[in-house]
């Protein structure tokens, strides 16, 4: 980072916030229920900052202590990812209480824990699956913390909140392992978030959208560049190969349902 970088962030963090601190003490401007997932299109800030508050106001003590635990850890942070796209899962699995869970790219597992976690909640078993590298292993945006065995480590957070073993597999997404896994079922929810390049998220979708049954559902994390999305302060609106392939999804196949920040979510036709 240059020291201008470092002079703007030193600034940014505490107007984040005290931003974080406004939105989540409002009233929500409307609602984020099924009915009103239209919205997310049209206005996708307005919905995304109704979504942070429903974290903050509205969502179980249970998924927003899960948040706190993956978070809430500055100097050892074990999840990514922003407070509304807790609301964004939990609105799903309940909308589409799906028998099985896939994502690429696990990092340290909180999304898999989210999901296998609502659930648990709901009293539904959801079987949960996770392709990665379990490895430092970035791309051309992203690098990792290498003093970490990620593999154990992603176990271990499932022990910590008492949930069914995950079916990892060590993998590229692109490895014969990976795409035989990803081609021996039809998926009901899909979460890719692996490798940002373009080229190999392409390869991501492509697969994946065969394996999605009409009327599943895949989540394309770090897609929203490119839409009238204009995240706040400690938000992100994505990176560019993602937000390509968002643009390049075919209206034919698969129907844009809702927008959570740069999570877009496409339903099978």
């Amino acid at each position: 980072m240059s020291l201008v970088g470092f002079a703007t962030s030193l600034i940014k963090q505490p107007l984040a916030e005290s931003q974080k601190r406004r939105l989540s003490s409002q009233s929500p401007r409307g609602s984020v229920e099924r009915e009103a997932w239209g919205r997310s299109l049209e206005n996708p800030t307005e919905f995304y900052e109704d979504c942070f508050r429903y974290f903050h106001q509205s969502l179980p003590r249970e998924l927003r202590e899960h948040r706190a635990y993956f978070h809430n850890v500055p100097e050892n942070r074990r999840g990514f990812g922003e407070d509304a796209f807790h609301t964004m899962w939990f609105l799903l699995q309940r909308e589409f209480q799906p028998d099985s869970f896939l994502e690429i790219g696990v990092f340290r597992g909180q999304v898999i824990t989210l999901i296998a976690l609502c659930a648990k909640l709901a009293g539904r078993n959801c079987p949960v699956y996770g392709i990665s590298p379990f490895s430092s292993a970035g791309d051309s945006v992203s690098k990792y913390p290498t003093a970490i065995d990620y593999y154990q480590d992603t176990l271990e957070n499932f022990a910590h909140f008492s949930l069914p073993r995950p079916t990892l597999l060590k993998a590229y997404s692109t490895d014969p392992a990976a795409v035989e896994l990803i081609s021996s079922r039809l998926w009901p929810l899909i979460y890719i978030d692996g490798n940002h390049d373009y080229e190999i998220a392409l390869q991501d979708w492509n697969l994946c959208s065969r394996q999605v049954p009409s009327g599943g559902v895949i989540v394309l994390d770090d897609a929203g560049r490119g839409t009238s999305y204009n995240p706040p302060l400690f938000a992100f609106a994505g990176h560019p190969g993602p937000s390509r392939i968002a643009q390049e999804i075919s209206s034919r196949e698969f129907r844009e349902i809702l927008q959570v920040g740069h999570n877009r979510v496409f339903q099978k036709l």
